[in-house]
């Protein structure tokens, strides 16, 4: 793999995807300036990561889900710590003004002889500690498996946001180096339109010879406009990936070699048993699925509680005296609930199914994926190889038109043909080449991990 970015990183250096071709003479056409720049251009890929970082929507979604699971993950820890809580009740008998709240009950409750004030203040604190709860244990491993989860599927995200932006930005230099190609097509066509002008005034051609090279001129203007509007979707498109609402273009000079630096740099190839993140977030949610199922049996089993309760009233003298100081074991055993155990336990065995076949469903498509993206690349690799192939000889055929055509022994139409083949052949080769280079990122981001 590092020789194929090795590979990757050379051609993308080459001039065909870098610096703009070159004309024959200079532009006098309008539509032959270069493309209006986009209001923001980005020079880098550690530009457009930092951005992608503080600007992307699915990122900080995925990242609020982790804080989400440690919420949920400290509410099921709370539940093995100690509970403690104050109470304060002040009371007043309205039948009986005189007499304390609680009456006899709370002159009795004053051990050191003073009386009940009216109307009545009682303060009790209690602590409650759990000792044996098997449900809350597993609900702390249900907790747990969650949160290791949601940390899996925001690893999973990196991924694909990382090869979701590296796409952007492919197809963005590739809609610039297209624009680029268009330009020339038509300087290319115009050259030819005052050949053909030039041997017809000369008596060697005839008007129809002029219509074809017109026509071929328009045809070249078209294909130009309708390059132009996809370099400004692919713009938009890298502006939305990267969390802007507006367009967002590459400056000049712009090279992918950083992005392939720092796919090695961020991004690190996992081992060959390792799973990727998806499959451990899978993995994670079958295994909090298991530990739910597990909390909602233990509903049947009993539990023991340990608690102690120190009660203060107010007296006269004040400001008051404490009543009493308990501490009590508490053993709950449940009996019927109506079926809402057995309801809840049916419910979460689904659920459990459920997942394993999630964790089924991420291992296939994990693995077809990568043979996929391998399979992709070998087969990106062998068009680009013929279509480099077929570009060379149109072009060698191109020559040969133009040179015939000038010493009459080809028509218009030839070389209107010839033209027009060369110009999808670059093209094809153009966008053939962007195809193998995000055929090799793909393959690359198929198997491996990318980092904060």
């Amino acid at each position: 793999m590092r020789s194929l970015l090795s590979c990757l990183a050379l051609t993308l250096s080459l001039p065909l995807l870098g610096a703009a071709p070159a004309q024959a003479a200079a532009p006098d056409d309008p539509q032959l300036a270069p493309a209006a720049r986009a209001p923001r251009e980005l020079g880098g890929w550690d530009e457009a990561r930092a951005l992608l970082a503080t600007r992307s929507t699915d990122l900080r979604a995925t990242a609020t889900g982790v804080d989400r699971a440690e919420g949920r993950w400290r509410q099921a820890l709370s539940t093995l710590f100690p509970n403690a809580r104050l109470t304060a009740v002040l009371g007043y008998d309205l039948l009986n003004p005189d007499l304390p709240v609680l009456g006899a009950a709370a002159a009795a409750a004053a051990p050191g002889g003073g009386k009940p004030t009216t109307p009545t203040g009682v303060a009790a604190a209690t602590l409650t500690q759990k000792v044996v709860d098997f449900g809350a244990w597993r609900g702390l491993d249900a907790a747990e498996a969650g949160k290791a989860g949601a940390e899996a599927e925001l690893a999973a995200a990196r991924r694909r946001i990382t090869q979701g932006l590296s796409r952007a930005l492919v197809a963005t230099v590739a809609a610039e180096r297209v624009a680029q190609l268009n330009r020339l097509s038509l300087q290319q066509a115009l050259d030819r339109a005052a050949l053909t002008k030039r041997v017809t005034e000369l008596g060697a051609g005839t008007q129809l010879d002029l219509v074809r090279v017109r026509q071929d001129v328009s045809l070249a203007r078209a294909a130009l406009l309708g390059g132009d509007q996809q370099l400004w979707q692919t713009r938009e498109a890298l502006g939305l990936a990267l969390g802007l609402d507006e367009e967002v273009g590459v400056r000049e000079g712009f090279s992918l070699d950083g992005l392939l630096v720092e796919l090695r740099r961020s991004c690190a190839p996992l081992g060959k048993d390792d799973p990727r993140a998806e499959v451990r977030a899978s993995e994670a949610s079958l295994e909090a699925a298991r530990a739910a199922r597990s909390q909602a049996r233990s509903g049947y089993l009993p539990t023991l509680d340990l608690t102690t309760t120190l009660a203060a009233v107010t007296t006269t003298p004040a400001p008051g005296e404490f009543a009493s100081w308990n501490i009590a074991a508490v053993l709950n055993v449940p009996l019927w609930e109506g079926g809402l155990r057995d309801g809840l336990i049916h419910e979460r065995t689904a659920a459990e199914r459920q997942a394993e076949v999630g964790v089924e469903a991420a291992r296939r498509s994990t693995a077809l994926e990568a043979t996929h993206a391998r399979r992709q690349l070998a087969t990106a690799e062998a068009v680009l190889a013929a279509v480099r192939e077929a570009r060379d000889l149109a072009r060698e055929q191109d020559h040969l038109t133009q040179r015939s055509f000038e010493i009459g022994k080809a028509t218009s139409l030839d070389l209107i043909v010839s033209a027009a083949a060369l110009r999808a052949a670059e093209l094809t080769v153009a966008l053939r080449e962007f195809e193998w280079v995000q055929a090799g990122l793909d393959a690359y981001l198929s198997t491996a991990e990318c980092q904060p």
